[in-house]
Formats: structure tokens, sequence, C-alpha cells
């Protein structure tokens, strides 16, 4: 027999989360380059909304069949994320220093669809649930980059569920990720980035990104100008009519380096006595909206869609376990307005 090595039902849309909000940025342009760092006030207080879908087909043939397998799923998550700035360090050159943030799930809750009993997606389900009322703690530095996540291992211990905890927290940071010379409207750039902990070795992604255009600022239920609203926080704020955000748009393929004959098997799959051989691709897109005065993140939506094909061999019995599927995955991410303070 074959131990499962499978993506757990979410790991492929954590996957894509992740790859996307970790792109290198690359290019050049003549126009006004910006610079996106994030400046926060101690004690702010905000929230995020955060939906997620996941839809997988597939199935797995193994020596003992399982006629009661299921073979689609339907999972659907939805957060709502309370983030407090809980310590902010002194600024050094005119640019914010590092800050300590505390995200509060206020809401939680997932739920799966499938068409048999999968008892790996229902515990998926309840590691999304059981987050509700819990908390984690971050720090974003001055350069954008998340550090110090603290607490992540007592809210999840499924890894699927924090993998994707782990790539929120990296989302309500979009300048991380910005070269330190700034960025421009009509700057384009491309990327190549590993693909890990697949069962196929030298997968990579290849991103694309341009900066669009600036626009307006909007969120979702906001009406009232920071003046006439004297309970919006900064963050906020910033969202209000005559601010503007930048619009970008990344788009991605999964693709194989290297010869398509050359031996697929990663290496801690070797290690364990198996070989592994098929395909994997896949494509999507992600669009984010920035703060231009926060460099906070408004909104990110994106979809992808992956296709796998693939076989996991037992190098010592010959036992083989074969895979073929796809995943469909939608998520937004959205800045929405603090509730208005009881009278």
């Amino acid at each position: 027999m074959i131990a499962s090595r499978l993506p757990p039902v979410g790991y492929c849309t954590a996957s894509v989360a992740a790859v996307l909000l970790f792109l290198p940025f690359v290019g050049n342009t003549s126009s006004q380059r910006i610079h996106l760092n994030p400046n926060f006030t101690m004690g702010e207080s905000f929230r995020y909304h955060i939906e997620s879908r996941t839809t997988t087909t597939g199935t797995t043939t193994t020596p003992i069949a399982n006629p009661e397998g299921a073979s689609q799923l339907k999972q659907v998550a939805d957060l709502e994320v309370r983030l407090d700035v809980v310590g902010l360090q002194p600024a050094a050159n005119g640019t914010p220093g590092a800050a300590r943030l505390r995200a509060t799930y206020e809401k939680a809750s997932a739920s799966t669809e499938t068409d048999a009993y999968d008892p790996a997606a229902a515990s998926l389900d309840a590691q999304y649930n059981n987050l509700q009322g819990r908390s984690v703690e971050f720090t974003i530095e001055s350069d954008g980059k998340i550090s110090h996540i603290t607490g992540l291992d007592a809210a999840v211990t499924n890894p699927s569920a924090a993998a994707a905890v782990r790539n929120w927290i990296n989302a309500f940071s979009p300048s991380a990720n910005l070269p330190p010379e700034g960025i421009a409207i009509g700057q384009k750039w491309s990327a190549e980035h590993p693909l890990e902990n697949t069962p196929l070795a030298n997968l990579l992604w290849r991103t694309s990104s341009s900066y669009l255009r600036d626009e307006p600022c909007q969120v979702p239920g906001q009406s009232a100008s920071p003046a006439q609203n004297p309970t919006e926080t900064d963050a906020t704020q910033a969202a209000s009519p005559g601010r503007l955000c930048t619009v970008i748009l990344t788009t991605f393929e999964i693709l194989r380096h290297g010869s398509a004959n050359a031996d697929a098997t990663p290496e801690d799959y070797r290690h364990n006595g198996l070989r592994t051989s098929g395909t994997w691709s896949g494509n999507g897109q992600s669009l984010d909206t920035i703060s231009l005065q926060t460099g906070m993140l408004l909104r990110s939506t994106q979809t992808s869609t992956q296709k796998m094909d693939f076989e996991i061999v037992s190098a010592l019995s010959g036992s083989k376990m074969h895979y073929a599927g796809q995943v469909e995955t939608q998520s937004e991410i959205t800045l929405v307005p603090n509730a208005p303070a009881a009278p």
C-alpha cells in the first residue's frame, strides 16, 4: 500500500493564493513612481471580509478500490476578521516603522458538499469553524513584509487551514512585494516562482503583472465622508470619496521546467521510496486594489483552475496510486466599514 500524499481539500486554493501574494516584482517605466508603504496608527481597528469557493472534481485509483469515495467536493468558507494595531515601532528616515497587529476571527464558517462522505473535508470544515473567536498576531515590517506570526498553531492544526490563514495574513500587506524603487502606471513585470509541496518536481508559476490605473477608492457599504462619520478608522477614511487607489492585475500559469521526459519525483518522495510521474497545469488571475494613502489592501479577487493527472508508485512493492482531477477556485478579500458605536 502507498500512504496517500495527495494535497488535502483547500490545498490548491492556498497554493494559488500564496504564489500570487509572494510575487517578485521587476520592471521599468518613465512615469512617476509611487511607494505603497503601510501606515498605521496605534489602537486603530478595521475589518476584512474573506470568502472563498473551491470546486474539486477527480478520481483516485488505489490497489484497494473504494466505490464510495467522493469524486466531487464544493467548499465555501466565509470569515470576518478584525485587525487591531497593538504595537508600533518608531519611524526611521521618514518611513513608517514596523506595526504589530492582532487578527481576531469574529466570524468563521465553512461548509462542504460532496457526492460521498469525505472525512478530510469534514475535518477541514471543523478547523475553519473553530477559528471563530480565536486570534493570531503578526508584525508588518516597514517594507510591508510579514514576520513573527504567533498563535497560529493554537488556532488551527490542519495544514490546509494553516496555509490559508497564512495567505490571508500576507494579503493584508500587499506592499510587501513591490519593488523598492516604487511602481508607476503602465508598468509591467514578469516572474517565475517554484511550486513546492506537490507530488511532481520542477513545477513553476510564470506570472505577468501590470499596474493598470488609479481610481477612486470605495469600501462596500460606505456612504458617509470621514467628517460625517467619526466612527470610521483611518483605514476606512483612506477609502472615502476623493481618495485614490492603485489597481494591479496579475495573471499566471503553471508550467513544467525542463524536459517532459525527466524524472518528476521530488526528493522527499524519493527519500520515502516513492516515484512519481504525470502532469500538473493551471492558470488564473488576481485583481488587487490598494490604497495610495495607507498602502492597505481594499479588495482582492482571485480565480484559478488547476488540472492534475499523476501517479505515485512504491519502488519497493510496485503498488500504485493514480489521481486525475481539476480544482477551480474563486476568492475575495474586502475591507469593510467598522460597525457604528452604540449610542
